[in-house]
């Protein structure tokens, strides 16, 4: 948590250096703080256009604690350790096994290894691809600096851009979005899920937890974009005007982002309420545990799943795989939604108390902010200086996590005593 604070306390000087902003304009504390802390959330909401306000240094900072943030804190101090050749002490190698979800203590220098060579090899991938599409609508130069930026944006799951409306005018480009998208979907799965693909090319050879993920990650995918493609097919202001191959291209794309990407190819504020409250819905559930993205995880949700499926069954073990799920992610499932559920509440009771904006509006800003995800309906620029700071105080919680913020701030007790059993009436 420090380690994170200090990043965006850096990245907020810099920001509000004269050398960050255009001429004849200034960025005040608040937010600098505001875009300082949504860069290294990853999260891509923004009360300033990225591409009007900031000059190419005040754009490459961003781009910097956007890197920082995907990482993760531990895994840019182990590049530090790397250069400098200095050796991990045992209490280092745990927190770099807890800021990774990771849970091995023998293989987190590895696995750390591996995250910093993947990440530069996907982003250089990305860069090349965008870049052969760029190159065709701008200098090379420009088309250099655009490709870097967005393939790391979007491998990150940050969704900053420089265009100013996202990728609103790619919509009809299959190759920029499946570009994209590949790389925010790439970068969600979860670093040790990608590292097993990679190594077990049968789906029977995976861990419980890559298929779990897999597995909910597809079902999401296609549901989510059939569910985005029946309500909107008829709305003018979003998919009315397309053709219906580009119909199922924007439902596709839409229904991918709000997994945390923050990219979008139609305009937000333009969707019906039931698709904002949809989407509402996938940026709670989120990407994958250690990975660049936020929200509860998929993994979580499907163990949920997977419980509420086994109890209507009747069984006594709660199974998926031919495996049997340990009780103690079942609670720690069930703790992070139940904590999630409580700081999300909190903050909408705030911001529908301070801001005079539809509460279908404020909600998805909030739950967008916790997911890390970035979409919004065009809210976040009129939100109140006590708005703003609830947001930014989401979009931390979100990235570093409500259960690591619980077990900073909670206490241990002695767990030596065991009491006798009760039952309780439930439903």
């Amino acid at each position: 948590m420090l380690g994170y604070i200090t990043v965006i306390t850096i990245g907020t000087f810099l920001l509000m250096l004269p050398v960050s902003t255009v001429a004849g304009r200034t960025t005040t504390l608040i937010d600098g703080l505001f875009t300082a802390t949504s860069a290294t959330a990853v999260t891509g909401l923004t009360v300033l256009n990225t591409a009007e306000h900031w000059t190419r240094f005040g754009q490459t900072v961003i781009l910097i604690l956007i890197q920082i943030g995907g990482f993760g804190f531990m895994t840019t101090t182990t590049i530090l350790f790397f250069i400098f050749g200095r050796r991990f002490s045992l209490r280092q190698r745990l927190i770099i096994m807890e800021d990774l979800n990771y849970n091995k203590l023998s293989g987190a220098i590895g696995l750390t290894r591996y995250i910093i060579l993947l990440t530069f090899t996907t982003e250089v991938i990305g860069g090349a691809l965008l870049f052969l599409y760029f190159q065709k609508i701008m200098p090379p130069v420009q088309a250099i600096y655009f490709s870097v930026f967005h393939a790391i944006s979007a491998f990150n799951n940050a969704g900053f851009d420089l265009f100013g409306t996202s990728m609103e005018q790619f919509v009809a480009s299959p190759y920029l979005n499946l570009v994209i998208s590949a790389l925010f979907i790439f970068g969600g799965l979860g670093f040790i899920v990608i590292e097993e693909i990679f190594y077990k090319l049968r789906f029977k050879q995976l861990s419980l937890h890559s298929k779990l993920v897999l597995t909910i990650t597809l079902i999401l995918v296609v549901f989510s974009t059939l569910i985005i493609f029946i309500l909107e097919y008829n709305n003018p202001a979003t998919l009315g005007n397309l053709s219906l191959s580009n119909k199922f291209l924007a439902s596709f794309f839409q229904a991918v982002t709000p997994r945390t990407a923050g990219f979008n190819t139609i305009r937000i504020g333009e969707l019906k309420d039931a698709t904002l409250f949809f989407m509402i819905i996938l940026m709670f559930i989120g990407a994958s545990p250690g990975s660049t993205g936020g929200g509860v995880k998929t993994s979580t949700i499907g163990t949920l799943m997977v419980v509420v499926y086994n109890m209507a069954a009747k069984k006594e073990d709660i199974e998926i795989f031919k495996r049997r799920l340990k009780q103690k992610d079942i609670y720690k499932a069930l703790t992070v939604v139940v904590i999630s559920l409580f700081i999300i509440t909190l903050v909408l009771i705030v911001l529908s108390l301070s801001e005079q904006l539809a509460f279908i509006k404020i909600v998805f800003e909030v739950f967008s902010a916790f997911g890390t995800v970035g979409l919004s309906t065009g809210i976040t620029e009129h939100l109140s200086t006590i708005g703003r700071i609830f947001i930014i105080l989401t979009m931390f919680i979100g990235r570093v996590g409500p259960f690591t913020i619980a077990l900073a701030l909670g206490r241990r007790f002695n767990n030596s005593i065991r009491y006798p059993k009760e039952d309780i009436l439930i439903g």
